[in-house]
C-alpha cells in the first residue's frame, strides 16, 4: 500500500507555520539612531532616553507578560513608550531599564532576549526575574500602559464607560456574548 504522506522525523508543516507566524508576527527591525520600526504592519516609535534595542526588548517582553494574539504590537510599543520619557527625566529609572534588559539579554544567550524563537523560553526567563524591580517596574507600567489604550478597548470587545451613554441597564447590560 503506498500512502501519500509518510512520516518524517522534524518538524511538520502545521508546526513550521505555526512557529513561523509567531516569530514573524513579533518580529521588530531596529535601525541606527533612534527608531524601532515594524514594517510588516507600518509603524514606529522614537526613542529619546533608551536605545532602540531596549525598546524593541520591551516591546517583546511586553507582549510576554501579558500576551494577547489579537493586539498589535504598535499597542505594546506605546505601553512601554512611558519607560523611554521616564528614562529621559530620570537617570535612575533609564539604569534600572537599560541594565534590566541587558542582563536579560545575558540571560537568554546569543541573539539575546528578542532573538529567542520560543514563547516557553522567554517565559522562563521571565519567571526567574519576576521579583526583581526591573520586572515589577516593567509589569507595573504596563497594566496602565497596554489596558488604559481607548484603541485597544474593542479589540477586547468592551464598549468603554457607560456613564455619559445612559448606563449599561439601558444600553444592555446583559448582553455579554463571551460567558
Amino acid at each position: 500500500m503506498v500512502t501519500l504522506y509518510e512520516s518524517k522525523p522534524g518538524l511538520s508543516r502545521r508546526e513550521l507555520l505555526r512557529r513561523g507566524s509567531t516569530l514573524g508576527a513579533g518580529a521588530l527591525l531596529v535601525i541606527s539612531g533612534s527608531a524601532v520600526i515594524s514594517p510588516q504592519q507600518a509603524w514606529g516609535l522614537e526613542t529619546t532616553a533608551l536605545k532602540p534595542e531596549t525598546m524593541a526588548t520591551l516591546i517583546q517582553m511586553a507582549r510576554d507578560v501579558y500576551p494577547h494574539d489579537q493586539i498589535p504590537d504598535r499597542f505594546y510599543a506605546i505601553a512601554v513608550k512611558s519607560h523611554d520619557e521616564t528614562a529621559a527625566k530620570d537617570p535612575a529609572h533609564k539604569e534600572l531599564i537599560e541594565k534590566g534588559i541587558a542582563d536579560l539579554d545575558t540571560k537568554a544567550g546569543a541573539g539575546g532576549y528578542a532573538g529567542l524563537g520560543w514563547e516557553e523560553e522567554r517565559v522562563k526567563l521571565l519567571t526567574a526575574i519576576e521579583d526583581t524591580p526591573f520586572f515589577q517596574a516593567v509589569r507595573g507600567g504596563l497594566v496602565v500602559g497596554l489596558y488604559n489604550q481607548k484603541d485597544v478597548w474593542p479589540l477586547f470587545g468592551y464598549e468603554g464607560e457607560s456613564y455619559s451613554k445612559g448606563g449599561y441597564i439601558t444600553r444592555g447590560f446583559d448582553d455579554i456574548e463571551w460567558l
